[in-house]
């Protein structure tokens, strides 16, 4: 970590940073910790190499999605058994396990997409915030083209980012795609030059943070999150009410104070002090019973 921005990298440069099991657990737990580290203040992704992430890796030997083909899942074995070890390790989608933990995590995410992005790796990057890509790099949702199905929850994500039209276009043909098409669909925020991406990357994951009340960082990153998809301004005016009820008791009070003062702001309420009765908003977007 470096003053409040942790780093991650894919760091399987020679196989162009394909996903394994030891990935899929690595990144799950390193948002689990960013989560409650309040020494983390955004989390900046990217891949080692000239790779990004080139999809799972397929060298696997027996089920290549380290899955147990003698069980037969269904939905209710799923609901009820959400969190039961063996359904988590040998059923449940390796990259949905890490968007969830992205999407659940209080810290603002950043992905720096520095080459080919395909596969998980297209879908991985759905759940973080912002994406910035280096104008070398390639997207593909190809999963029609290897006789398997969108994961990560990109089903839920993808459409939500680009419009229906265009990630259905994206996933029935299977297309790998350039940067300028992924910015014209709104699918990353800018395009760079490859020298360039990982400096304005850092730039813009430190302005997310720096000089801002952490504690209000968290709550505007979960209630955009939550309030977009939920049920309507009634719902949204509740939370928001409670946010800001709680806020104006802690860092509000010190924000104005320092703004009529005309002196930096010493923000103290951190994201981990974030009451129970905001507790809706670090629950998955959607929960196992939904």
């Amino acid at each position: 970590m470096d003053d409040g921005l942790l780093w991650i990298r894919l760091n399987r440069p020679d196989q162009l940073n394909a996903f394994d099991e030891a990935m899929g657990d690595d990144l799950e737990a390193a948002f689990r910790a960013a989560d409650v580290d309040d020494a983390v203040r955004a989390v900046l992704v990217t891949g080692e190499g000239r790779a990004f992430c080139a999809g799972a890796d397929l060298t696997r030997s027996g089920n290549v999605f380290a899955l147990d083909e003698t069980a037969r899942p269904d939905l209710d074995m799923l609901q009820t058994k959400f969190e039961d070890p063996y359904v988590v390790g040998s059923i449940r989608d390796k990259g949905g396990r890490v968007a969830l933990a992205i999407d659940a995590c209080r810290k603002p995410v950043v992905a720096a997409i520095n080459g080919v992005a395909v596969g998980v790796g297209a879908t991985m990057i759905l759940a973080m915030d912002f994406r910035l890509a280096s104008a070398e790099a390639r997207f593909g949702y190809v999963f029609s083209r290897l006789g398997v199905v969108p994961e990560a929850c990109s089903t839920w994500f993808l459409p939500r980012i680009v419009g229906h039209q265009k990630a259905l276009e994206w996933c029935l043909t299977g297309e790998v795609f350039g940067a300028e098409e992924a910015l014209q669909a709104g699918l990353v925020r800018s395009v760079h030059a490859p020298g360039d991406l990982i400096v304005a990357a850092e730039a813009f994951a430190r302005s997310l943070f720096t000089g801002k009340s952490p504690a209000a960082v968290s709550l505007t990153r979960q209630m955009l999150r939550r309030n977009a998809h939920g049920g309507g301004p009634r719902e949204a005016h509740l939370i928001e009410s409670l946010a800001m009820f709680e806020m104006s008791l802690t860092d509000g009070r010190e924000g104005v104070a320092a703004f009529l003062e005309k002196r930096t702001p010493a923000f103290e309420h951190k994201a981990s002090d974030i009451p129970t009765s905001l507790g809706v908003l670090f629950s998955p977007t959607h929960s196992p019973t939904d």
